[in-house]
């Protein structure tokens, strides 16, 4: 599969995608939109259909409009906020966040919008906002997301770096897609307080998170791709909406410098992630010991990577050597399966590594079809093009209370279990009339 020509590309990545696809069963008959099947969780299901909108808006192929829209306004569930019944109980702050990451990326490159009864991509990204907003905790480090969202799940006493990190992304493009200040306010919020409590280095290195019980002076010191690719990504956002501002509003060049500072020590920064301009998860790779979510973290680096050098335009020979070199590799070792096209996770091996998966065939669509960015138009905004509507009080509803969503999930639960119990008792009613009567 050749990755020099936009022709070729586009062919090798709709075999790519064709073969991410077949891990899909949510479109299945009796299945969940939006679900993939074990071990996958709801997160990565969330950032599978992003890859997807991108493939739709890198090569122009609609073969996975229809399930994509499906499963993002099912998955949105009944208020369009990305807090489905059937996942609220367990659900973090990142999981709610990844798939509203998704909604944005619909919006701002003018994918195929829902039915009008239902919310808008714009929307459900308020929505996301508007309840992260209200999440935003006090008690300790003056700040800061938590990992979980309810205090019974494992990981809430843990402020983790993804889960501000994504929420800062979506208050940048909230900001650059509306023109409301108010978003880039809070983006400048997060920023600032994830580098006073030490998560952004002074050069430029993104830590895994802090912990609420040492007000955030205790740090898991681990740098995953795509903590540094968000915050990356981010930065590129508030640089691209700083320096569309009027140049008549005070103060408005010194801060899209100010931007492009960070955006520059960040990119830099991601030199820890590429050997040999080929991009590798240092943690685990070289080891063989990334788990199922990590082995999906290199795509959404490549993923942000690219749109990066449409946000800042500057950046494009930088990030496109690495890319370049980046897809070559990855591409050359996508020879498994019975098909002799599904990818492997090593890259820089230049042999397929004999695993398959969603993480690892959505890290090489990603970076591939990230080759064809010069070919289509950058991210739009509701001034620009976009249709996506929005709703700017979404999410601000009276939540349920912790009682109402603890009763929803022992329900959910107990249902099939239920109906097993109901079929024995009936058996056992069946069998003792036989035998009175017998």
């Amino acid at each position: 599969m050749s990755v020099v020509h936009p022709e070729s590309i586009k062919s090798a990545a709709s075999t790519i995608a064709y073969d991410l696809v077949t891990f899909y069963s949510g479109n299945n008959s009796g299945d969940v939109p939006g679900n993939l099947p074990d071990p996958y969780y709801w997160w990565e299901a969330g950032a599978f259909f992003g890859a997807l909108v991108n493939y739709w808006a890198f090569t122009g192929d609609t073969t996975y409009n229809e399930i994509t829209v499906q499963a993002i306004t099912h998955q949105a569930g009944d208020k369009g906020d990305f807090m489905p019944k059937n996942q609220t109980y367990t659900e973090g702050n990142d999981d709610q966040c990844f798939w509203a990451l998704t909604a944005m990326a619909a919006a701002e490159r003018n994918f195929t919008n829902p039915s009008s009864d239902t919310p808008g991509y714009l929307s459900m990204v308020q929505a996301v906002f508007n309840e992260q907003t209200h999440r935003w905790d006090m008690t300790s480090c003056k700040g800061g997301l938590r990992w979980q969202i309810y205090t019974w799940n494992a990981g809430y006493d843990y402020k983790n770096t993804i889960s501000n990190g994504c929420y800062f992304d979506i208050a940048a493009r909230l900001a650059r897609y509306t023109g409301n200040a108010t978003y880039a306010e809070w983006a400048t919020k997060v920023w600032d307080w994830s580098k006073r409590v030490g998560l952004i280095t002074p050069d430029w290195q993104i830590y895994d998170g802090t912990t609420h019980a040492s007000n955030c002076s205790s740090y898991d010191r681990t740098r995953w791709s795509y903590t540094a690719g968000i915050y990356l990504h981010g930065a590129s956002v508030m640089y691209n909406y700083t320096s569309s501002l009027s140049s008549n509003l005070s103060g408005s060049s010194n801060t899209s410098a100010l931007w492009r500072t960070r955006l520059d020590g960040l990119l830099t920064a991601t030199n820890h992630f590429f050997s040999k301009n080929v991009m590798y998860e240092p943690p685990c790779e070289l080891i063989g010991k990334c788990n199922v979510d990590q082995l999906s973290f290199k795509a959404y680096m490549s993923r942000w990577m690219a749109d990066v050098t449409q946000l800042a335009p500057y950046t494009y020979d930088t990030i496109m050597n690495k890319l370049r070199v980046t897809a070559q590799a990855a591409v050359a070792q996508c020879q498994g399966g019975d098909s002799g096209t599904y990818c492997g996770h090593r890259w820089s091996s230049g042999t397929y590594d004999g695993s398959t998966g969603v993480g690892q065939q959505m890290g090489v669509l990603d970076v591939l079809q990230g080759l064809l960015v010069t070919g289509i138009g950058g991210p739009v905004t509701s001034s620009t093009g976009g249709s996506s509507e929005g709703n700017s009080a979404a999410g601000t509803e009276s939540d349920e209370t912790d009682e109402e969503i603890r009763f929803s999930a022992i329900t959910n639960r107990d249902r099939a279990g239920a109906a097993i119990v109901t079929a024995v008792v009936v058996g056992l009613i069946i069998a003792a009339t036989y035998i009175m009567i017998t």
